[in-house]
């Protein structure tokens, strides 16, 4: 049924597109242009229309909307965060991994839940699907198939910051100008791209396809005059799935119920028995051997453009990490493909290299390779450069998503393309930009490291950024965003605007009855049995506090006191994550209350960051000792500061500063003392 509702859409806009002359389109104003058709395009284009602004999608090839470019995979440890996160915010790739999906699990299980990281293996074909057939029924979107030859720049608007505007594209084809008020830039490994294999190098974003046009570099770094820096990334060779021998590596099969990414499902549409597993195998001592005697061959490994740091070549980790024993995850491609992905098998090398790597681990000794790796070089712009709404600060008009601005990863790149998606339809209809904060989402954690301290690697989200990860998890992302989305921002359907209303609500008046359900701990023993609640404890405890015990579930509480707390059974899960997180939210917002109460806080002109007896990185150490902030208000504007650094400083500065007001008050008093002492001593008669 999709399927034949996909091929009925592309024909009408391959027909709709191919019956226009070029004048013909040209001649419209849109509102908003999304240059690439890839996660971060997709999303980009989706949020502007949903904005409400006329938006065109320029992709080189419409047929590859939607592609899964490298691994088929989406989400995990930080990641599958953003994916819920742009769920949230009503975009694509939520929806599109539950459509596509064949393998879910949830990594970090054995972690607490708010660094848990859904994550599932995809279907090429289904997500492709999935993706385009949404994008083409989108309403005030039009798709165009093209390429982008330069940027049309004028003289700024006088009363907004920036040296140049942006008013639209011109095609490589010669035709007249496109114009808009915005313009997305999402070329991803396209921009300037070259493909590296062995001693071989062609232009190019990805195989089969040509790179961005001269032009469009030539705009953003001559014309514009951007600082621009060079990337690399890789992708490791496709294998036959018949030619290996699954025998000799560990099953890993996948969760037996299904999570789905999106908010909206409640299933998946892979049932649980259809699911795919995947399997775990490992390096030898003979693929490092192999690596070691073909560097020569590899020119890409032998590039001064820096490779990912969190996703690297099998070259760059031998190299790198020489005698160790690598995971290498042999991962399905599809229901129906006949093929494996190697996750962990990224190489550059000739293909006749390849095959025989591959052959020195015993699951693939009789390997087969239907697409050989290969390595990407390619152009990015210095995030910086841009304002927390992703736009270019120098030029009006003109958006950042992707991996242009330096990050890996389909999800960073979608949650990227949301946002200036948004950001750009927002400019064009004249409504001011929106910016989300660090504390309120992960995605707020990415834009603001991007533009705060820039990348010299490839950026890739973990958890570990977000200081407030306790309050920013996968599984309130809805209540976070959604209300913001639709109220404020205006990318939200009602739809799931209600839907997110009523499950906030649901879940306030479940976690009202739980505090209303009071008892001391001996009663609660008898209600429940054994659990580990101290007899010494002699306060009362509502249910709320109960659910924070390890061995409380709600449905324990509920079959306790079914007549107020049965009707709450679909919110189980989240009620028992928001009772055990509710402390650490609550520190947590006193935390930031207290870094907003004490901006105007003065520091020491002479303090010593570089040594500081609390927990500061060595990058906010070397930022704080540079700049050196008259008040922590200016501290915590500073490029690269983060909220627990701040929280330190000033627990620091607050602590010496009672300590030595407190010396300070004691001296004082003692040379008082001395005053006072001194005065008696005159008013003494001298005896005779």
């Amino acid at each position: 049924m999709l399927a034949q509702k996909l091929h009925l859409l592309r024909h009408n806009v391959l027909s709709f597109v191919s019956s226009r002359t070029g004048s013909d389109l040209t001649r419209r104003q849109y509102d908003v242009i999304v240059v690439g058709g890839g996660h971060a395009g997709t999303e980009a284009a989706a949020a502007a229309a949903r904005l409400g602004a006329e938006t065109l999608l320029i992709t080189q090839k419409i047929m590859t909307i939607g592609a899964l470019s490298c691994n088929p995979s989406l989400g995990g440890v930080g990641k599958g965060q953003l994916v819920r996160e742009v769920d949230a915010l009503d975009g694509l790739c939520g929806r599109a991994g539950d459509s596509a999906g064949v393998h879910f699990s949830i990594l970090n299980r054995s972690k607490g839940p708010a660094v848990w990281g859904p994550r599932a293996q995809l279907d090429r074909e289904r997500y492709r699907q999935f993706i385009q057939s949404e994008l083409l029924s989108t309403p005030r979107l039009t798709v165009l198939e093209g390429s982008v030859d330069e940027l049309l720049v004028s003289q700024p608007n006088p009363e907004e910051p920036g040296h140049h505007r942006v008013t639209g594209i011109r095609l490589v084809d010669g035709s007249h100008p496109i114009l808009s008020s915005s313009v997305v830039l999402t070329t991803g490994t396209f921009l300037s791209g070259s493909l590296f294999m062995g001693q071989t190098t062609s232009p190019g974003g990805r195989m089969g396809d040509a790179q961005s046009c001269a032009g469009l570099s030539y705009t953003l770094k001559e014309t514009l005059g951007l600082r621009v820096g060079r990337l690399r990334t890789g992708t490791p060779p496709r294998i036959v799935k018949e030619s290996v021998d699954l025998s000799l590596a560990q099953l890993q099969a996948p969760d037996k119920q299904p999570t789905p990414f999106s908010f909206l499902n409640t299933h998946t549409r892979c049932k649980p028995e259809e699911q795919l597993p995947c399997y775990l195998t490992h390096t030898t001592p003979g693929v490092e051997r192999v690596v070691r005697e073909s560097v020569h061959l590899n020119c890409h490994i032998q590039q001064d453009a820096k490779g990912p740091r969190y996703c690297p070549s099998i070259e760059s980790r031998v190299l790198r990490f020489p005698g160790r024993r690598h995971q290498v995850w042999l991962e399905p491609e599809g229901l129906t493909s006949d093929l494996l992905y190697p996750q962990g098998l990224s190489m550059t090398m000739p293909p006749e290299l390849q095959l025989r790597l591959l052959r020195e681990i015993p699951a693939l000794h009789r390997a087969e390779i239907r697409t050989p790796g290969y390595g990407v070089q390619y152009d990015f712009v210095c995030p910086t450069q841009l304002t927390p709404s992703l736009q270019v600060k120098s030029t009006q008009g003109l958006f950042l998503a992707g991996q242009i601005n330096g990050t890996t990863g389909y999800e960073e790149a979608a949650a990227q393309g949301l946002w200036a998606g948004v950001n750009a339809g927002r400019t064009a209809l004249s409504l001011p930009p929106m910016a989300l904060s660090r504390t309120q989402s992960y995605i707020g954690v990415l834009i603001d490291d991007l533009v705060g301290r820039g990348v010299t690697e490839p950026y890739r989200m973990f958890t570990s950024r977000a200081e407030f990860r306790t309050y920013l998890r996968p599984d309130n992302a809805d209540l976070r965003l959604t209300p913001r989305g639709f109220e404020e921002v205006g990318c939200v359907t009602l739809r799931r605007y209600k839907k997110a209303v009523s499950v906030r609500d649901g879940l306030q008046e479940a976690l009202m009855a739980l505090q209303s359900v009071a008892l001391s701990s001996t009663r609660w023993r008898e209600k429940l049995g054994n659990i580990s609640l101290s007899e010494n404890k002699s306060t009362t405890l509502n249910g709320l506090d109960l659910l924070q015990y390890k061995d409380v579930s709600f449905e324990m509480l509920a079959s306790a006191f079914p007549e107020c707390l049965s009707q709450y059974f679909e919110y189980s899960q989240r009620l028992k994550i928001e009772a055990v997180y509710r402390p650490h939210c609550e520190k947590q917002s006193r935390e930031m209350e207290r870094i907003r109460s004490e901006e105007s806080l003065s520091l020491p002109s002479d303090m010593d960051y570089l040594s500081l007896p609390v927990s500061l990185s060595q990058e906010v150490r070397e930022i704080l000792d540079r700049v050196r902030p008259n008040t922590l208000g200016a501290a915590t504007r500073l490029p690269g500061m983060t909220p627990a650094g701040i929280i330190h400083l000033l627990n620091y500065v607050l602590r010496t500063g009672q300590r030595n007001r407190h010396t300070e008050h004691r001296n004082r008093s003692s040379q008082k003392e001395g005053e006072k002492g001194q005065l008696c001593a005159s008013n003494i008669p001298i005896s005779q």
